[in-house]
């Protein structure tokens, strides 16, 4: 099944020069990935899904974000705005209705976001580094690899995945030379991650990712530094993960 059509065509994936060195010089090498195991063993979801879809999530979008969005962006943003709210209604049914597996969802999640073109922070939003909201990225039809892998982490949280599954991670693209982020997919804990990414937008184990040197992760409850150290509540520590946060706020209360 194909993704949702955005209203543009992708241009090639790059990685995010963007992402602040200071940030990776800080923690240095990441600790590696576990060794692999049965590639979907244990995919099942936990999901929160019993008591329906009352509670707002991050595509429950006003009229006034939309009409700020079209006034900002063109009246493009909306309707690419109003598609991946589909693409998650749709995703929400069938996994109620139990039609809808874990690999299935991160594929969904993976194919649509990949489709927004590249373009790096300092082209768009004029400086160095900068994180946006999926509505930011939508709607102004450009991101770079950090927007990629936080609109896939909040779209799979919408979806009922428990965030422990979930880790923005950061890591190094060893053939480019440059600091990158992807969303890794822990079935259990210690499982081999799956690695959803905007440079290979086939989903493979952390295993068979080569390309990637792991640096650090982090999901709204726990920043994980390199030796294994969990540090919990550490999420909040990432200057430009809060900032994230009171933008999807804002959004939310438009």
């Amino acid at each position: 099944m194909h993704p949702p059509a955005l209203s543009a065509p992708p241009r090639q994936a790059q990685a995010g020069p963007g992402l602040s060195a200071a940030v990776l010089r800080a923690w240095l090498l990441g600790q590696p990935f576990a060794a692999p195991r049965r590639l979907l063993g244990g995919l099942c979801l936990a999901l929160c899904l019993a008591a329906g879809w009352c509670q707002a999530d991050v595509v429950d979008f006003s009229r006034n974000l939309l009409s700020w969005a079209e006034q900002r962006w063109g009246a493009g943003a909306p309707s690419r705005m109003l598609t991946w709210q589909r693409l998650v209604r749709d995703a929400q049914a069938q996994v109620a209705a139990n039609r809808i597996d874990a690999p299935q969802l991160l594929t969904r999640s993976n194919d649509f976001f990949n489709q927004i073109p590249y373009m790096t922070d300092l082209r768009h939003w004029g400086v160095d580094d900068y994180w946006a909201t999926p509505v930011e990225s939508l709607g102004s039809l450009g991101a770079d690899c950090e927007d990629y892998a936080i609109a896939k982490y909040l779209t799979l949280k919408a979806l009922g995945v428990p965030i422990d599954r979930l880790r923005i991670t950061y890591v190094r693209a060893l053939r480019l030379n440059e600091a990158h982020m992807v969303l890794a997919y822990y079935p259990t804990p210690d499982a081999d991650p799956l690695i959803l990414d905007n440079l290979n937008p086939v989903i493979r184990p952390a295993s068979q990712r080569t390309d990637l040197e792991p640096v650090y992760s982090f999901n709204d409850d726990d920043l994980w530094l390199p030796g294994g150290l969990t540090r919990k509540g550490g999420s909040s520590q990432v200057r430009l993960w809060k900032e994230l946060q009171a933008k999807l706020l804002r959004e939310q209360q438009m």
